[in-house]
């Protein structure tokens, strides 16, 4: 039986980019469209997905991540070209408007999205997400000779072969504090077989130094221009990048009409499926959320 019950697995080929993903839901149901964070996969997403009826729920592997494509040789994965990839998706989805929630990865993508295009966002939910990470403009130099280094030597590198399922298990739940259950979850899209064992399907460029990142006061005007009531889920205890002075700000530009809290760790929505979903399925079905969720001070 698969790990995902009964979802749809669908797949889409948008100009040079091939997509695959999950699915829930009718066509008269209103669209959400569900981001899944770094080296993930749609699986993260989808013991939630699956306590959100009421909703089309699409799932997409973001490029380079799960099943989908990876990107042509000689490319690489800028985070602003994700808003156009999922844009384009969107479109081809027939999504005008949507509700768009997004985890870590997804979560700075959709920032983006709801920044620029406003129109096209009914309701905004970010899990374990306040934007884009920032890099003072000074560091710029030295981040951009790092990442141009790191891309020179990447035919060097050979992807590691692990001999079962279980040993990919493993190393899922020590690098991000996963359950053995989050992470078989995770990983149900993310190996394929290769001689010896298994591989990761997520393409090795995504591991590369980010070459050039916007400075804090850009993404300040971003989740600024922002205008989707807008759901924000944080783990607790926080994550330390997502705590502190400069989260703060954060949160006073973007104005979210709910903040919760949930105890768990960064992958709370895969570990705490249940706590999330209430949450989120009350923001998006109801026309009014005022009051911020345990009293949070960044409510609105």
């Amino acid at each position: 039986m698969s790990l995902f019950g009964d979802a749809e697995e669908w797949q889409l080929t948008v100009g040079a980019q091939t997509w695959s993903g999950l699915v829930w839901g009718s066509v008269q149901d209103p669209p959400a469209l569900l981001l899944h964070g770094w080296l993930d996969n749609a699986g993260s997403l989808a013991p939630l997905a699956r306590l959100l009826p009421g909703r089309k729920r699409w799932l997409p592997d973001l490029p380079g991540h799960g099943r989908s494509g990876h990107r042509p040789p000689g490319t690489f994965y800028h985070l602003v070209d994700y808003v156009g990839d999922v844009l384009a998706l969107a479109q081809a989805l027939g999504l005008e408007r949507f509700d768009l929630i997004g985890h870590s990865l997804g979560g700075a993508i959709a920032t983006l999205i709801a920044a620029a295009y406003p129109e096209r966002i009914r309701r905004l939910v970010l899990i374990e997400a306040l934007g884009p990470l920032a890099r003072p403009a000074t560091e710029a130099a030295q981040d951009l000779r790092r990442a141009i280094d790191a891309r020179l030597a990447l035919d060097e590198k050979q992807l590691k072969v692990h001999p079962d399922r279980a040993s990919a298990v493993r190393l899922r739940m020590q690098a991000n504090g996963l359950s053995e259950t989050a992470a078989d979850t995770l990983i149900e899209r993310a190996l394929m077989p290769a001689p010896g064992g298994y591989v990761w399907r997520s393409d090795p460029r995504h591991t590369l130094p980010t070459p050039v990142r916007g400075t804090e006061s850009q993404y300040l005007a971003l989740l600024g221009a922002i205008t989707a009531p807008t759901l924000l889920v944080l783990a607790d205890p926080p994550t330390p990048y997502l705590h502190g002075h400069d989260a703060a700000r954060r949160m006073e530009a973007l104005r979210p009409r709910q903040v919760l809290r949930v105890p768990g760790n960064h992958h709370l929505h895969l570990e705490h499926p249940a706590a999330v979903a209430g949450a989120v399925a009350a923001f998006l079905g109801e026309p009014h959320c005022e009051v911020a969720a345990g009293g949070d001070p960044y409510g609105p």
